[in-house]
């Protein structure tokens, strides 16, 4: 029963962590091991208006979590941390289309001649096929929302770390609850930083 509710367990979180696209890139030559605080810059201007406060909370809790596991602390904004994390959030609609083709034979059975205007070959009896098909074309719309973390070094001030994830908006507020999370880990991992 326990191995049960672990693999069930898993299979959820597999499945809450799928879709989740990420890209990251960094400075080679910058020693991660030496910040030890940064600062949270805020909300880049261009960030979509459809994030909404709880979202954007929920956001920052997650980078938060992930920037204390790696030993940083956060301190207030303008007190002179040693990076300083900045986010970014894109809304892209989408519209996908889906075909589906459903067939309906029609079966009967035909008695007839035929040849030239009935003369000549052509008699004949037998199952004759016919039916028709058609074909439902769909249009599906969807968000796909790409979250950007970029991560300055604040002495140098220039940019050392990127890291996105795109994924597709869940409309239900509480299964993005579960999701940032996830989506923020993903951002993460490739965090020089361990």
């Amino acid at each position: 029963m326990k191995h049960l509710f672990t693999l069930t367990l898993f299979t959820f979180l597999l499945a809450s962590c799928s879709g989740i696209k990420t890209t990251s890139d960094h400075d080679t030559s910058v020693d991660f091991n030496q910040f030890k605080t940064y600062e949270f810059y805020g909300w880049d201007k261009k960030t979509t208006d459809d994030l909404n406060d709880f979202d954007r909370k929920r956001i920052e809790a997650a980078f938060t979590e992930e920037f204390k596991k790696r030993g940083m602390e956060e301190v207030e904004k303008g007190s002179g941390g040693d990076l300083i994390v900045s986010l970014y959030l894109v809304n892209e609609k989408r519209t996908q289309q889906t075909a589906t083709t459903t067939h309906s034979p029609n079966i009967h059975v035909s008695v007839g001649f035929g040849g030239y205007y009935g003369y000549g070959p052509g008699w004949g009896y037998g199952p004759g096929w016919g039916g028709y098909s058609t074909t439902h074309i769909r249009e599906v719309d969807y968000n796909v929302g790409t979250l950007i973390c970029s991560v300055f070094d604040a002495g140098k001030e220039q940019l050392i770390w990127e890291s996105a994830a795109s994924k597709t908006i869940d409309e239900n507020p509480r299964l993005r609850k579960k999701s940032i999370p996830y989506v923020v880990r993903s951002i993460m991992r490739k965090y020089p930083k361990k």
